[in-house]
């Protein structure tokens, strides 16, 4: 069987500010709020997102990636 390959890391960029930093994503979690360090919004989920990754991220979760490969049942599921 062939390993599947997620991307660990996300660069997540506030709408407020612009402000961007590269984050580790867990892959057993997700993450409801982030703090930006730019200007100090506290960044939720748009509607219909799960996570900030999913939102406001380069890469959305691991979760999320697993379920387009048809591997998963999508984030926090």
């Amino acid at each position: 069987m062939t390993e599947v390959e997620i991307e660990r890391r996300s660069r997540i960029v506030c709408p407020d500010c612009g402000h961007a930093k590269v984050e580790e994503m867990p892959t057993d979690a997700c993450w409801f709020f982030y703090d930006c360090a730019g200007c100090g919004a506290v960044l939720r989920p748009k509607a219909g997102d799960c996570c900030v990754f999913c939102s406001y991220g380069s890469v959305p979760c691991p979760p999320v990636q697993l379920q387009r490969l048809g591997l998963g049942d999508g984030c926090c599921g």
